[in-house]
């Protein structure tokens, strides 16, 4: 059994399509480092009741699209999982927190889960990644934040991911891992790319002790960018004008809080 085909900006992808899709992006995270072992998932929406996702216990690296797995809501395999080259194999052991992020975002199509290593020794430090200090993470993620931490596979990563991915394409689990979102899996893949790229260059930063900080204006007009793109998410502008500073000079500052 199939599902309907899934649509993104006029154009279709089709269930084979996506799971052939599914195949390319783990062995991109695989080779570059971003999932080790069996780690790491991916999904993405085919209708209003049915995802697709990768398989617990295989390397993402070395999967065949026929090993994909397909669930309703209750996070269970349907139709034609059960049989054939997914018959013995289970969804992801992370499908509770993919499936809360659909439901606290139905603009949502797919969703990379990887664990990118610069990204995650910057969690647990407690380091923030790049906060206001690369214009492209501004444009196309606006931020980054880390959640609480959350035991790995169980109801916890639900929990502490429902409230920051309702305003983020891109997040920290903290000591576990990245959770990045798209109109496609690969979009979701690309954010998962510049998440590292940003992890990196925040650790070389903390490298050389010292950073510069935008121009006057710079920031101002980036988050003005994010919003002409149609990329700002409910309460995005407000947490960057806070986070940069900006709302400062805007006097949309709130009011301190008195004792």
């Amino acid at each position: 059994m199939t599902y309907g085909a899934y649509r993104t900006g006029g154009s279709a992808l089709t269930e084979r399509a996506l799971r052939e899709e599914f195949v390319r992006i783990g062995q991109l995270m695989h080779t570059r480092g971003y999932v080790t072992a069996t780690d790491g998932n991916i999904s993405a929406r085919l209708d209003a009741d049915h995802f697709l996702a990768t398989p617990s216990g295989l390397s993402k690296g070395f999967m065949t699209p026929d090993q994909m797995v397909v669930i309703g809501w209750d996070g269970k395999p349907v139709g034609a999982s059960r049989y054939g080259a997914a018959r013995d194999l289970k969804p992801s052991s992370e499908m509770l927190l993919h499936l809360e992020a659909y439901r606290q975002r139905p603009d949502v199509k797919a969703l990379v889960h990887a664990h990118p290593p610069i990204a995650v020794a910057l969690s647990i430090a407690g380091v923030p990644i790049a906060p206001c200090l690369l214009p492209e993470v501004i444009v196309t993620l606006g931020s980054i934040p880390t959640t609480e931490y959350a035991t790995p596979a169980s109801p916890e990563g639900a929990t502490v991911i429902r409230e920051v991915i309702a305003n983020h394409d891109a997040v920290m689990l903290q000591r576990h891992g990245s959770v990045t979102v798209g109109a496609t899996p690969f979009d979701a893949y690309l954010k998962l790319e510049k998440l590292e790229h940003a992890a990196d260059i925040t650790f070389r930063l903390l490298q050389i002790g010292r950073e510069l900080p935008f121009p006057s204006g710079a920031v101002e007009k980036l988050i003005g960018k994010r919003e002409d793109a149609g990329l700002m998410l409910p309460g995005q502008r407000e947490e960057l004008e806070r986070t940069c500073g900006v709302c400062q000079l805007s006097g949309r500052c709130p009011a301190p809080k008195k004792d």
